[in-house]
């Protein structure tokens, strides 16, 4: 009968030790996902802690760049209306001097007419606007008219809205970037918050819950442009 006693205890012995390697085993393990997840969110958030900076400095630089080109829309366009403001009192000029006949001095505002703006009044002068009451009112509606300033001008707007578009659109990217440091925090939070429990099941729970909320900003880091 002691020999039998001495077996069982021998038996319950063995399991009680087997039971506590396994269970040390499972602690193992589970430390071993739990760092290696926390070893993947200081990756991640640091890498998008990169990117956002990246972003930024290039939707700063693009948002100068458009700055710029306003200005030089704005001085192009000046200069195109000052060039307007000469031709439309030369004009004046020339037809005062022509009303009163005198073919002398409205020659000499003819050769006064910038190069560009010549073509214009060429074709407006054929329309005989002195005597003609259907005649346009002033070269600048004639179709011959250009403004090469004024369409330089227009040309920089276009560049200008064009680079602040692109800014905006690196500043959302910026903006995705930060929005993945607030998940990676967040998956940071629950790992911190399962390991003050002592229960595998809370713990696996947690951790399995984190793994699911970790897989959006990994998604998004490898699938997002980089700058």
């Amino acid at each position: 009968m002691s020999e039998t006693g001495g077996k069982n205890v021998e038996i319950a012995h063995h399991l009680s030790e087997h039971g506590k390697s396994s269970q040390s085993l499972g602690e193992e393990i589970l430390e071993i996902l739990e760092a290696l997840v926390l070893a993947i969110v200081a990756i991640a958030t640091a890498w998008s802690g990169y990117q956002a900076e990246l972003w930024t400095g290039h939707q700063a630089q693009l948002y100068g760049q458009a700055s710029k080109l306003r200005v030089q829309a704005e001085g192009t366009a000046n200069f195109a209306n000052q060039e307007r403001l000469y031709n439309s009192s030369t004009v004046v000029e020339w037809l005062n001097a022509e009303g009163h006949g005198d073919k002398k001095l409205a020659d000499l505002f003819e050769r006064r007419f910038l190069p560009e703006f010549r073509p214009a009044f060429e074709a407006w002068k054929k329309t005989d606007p002195i005597n003609n009451p259907n005649a346009p009112a002033g070269p600048q509606l004639m179709a011959e008219y250009r403004s090469s300033k004024t369409q330089e001008a227009d040309k920089l707007n276009d560049q200008a809205t064009e680079v602040f578009d692109q800014g905006t659109q690196e500043r959302q990217r910026a903006d995705q970037y930060v929005r993945m440091t607030v998940t990676l925090a967040t998956v940071l939070l629950l790992m911190a918050i399962s390991q003050r429990f002592k229960m595998r099941g809370v713990r696996l729970g947690l951790l399995g819950f984190a793994l699911l909320l970790l897989c959006f900003p990994i998604y998004h880091i490898l699938t997002l442009p980089r700058a």
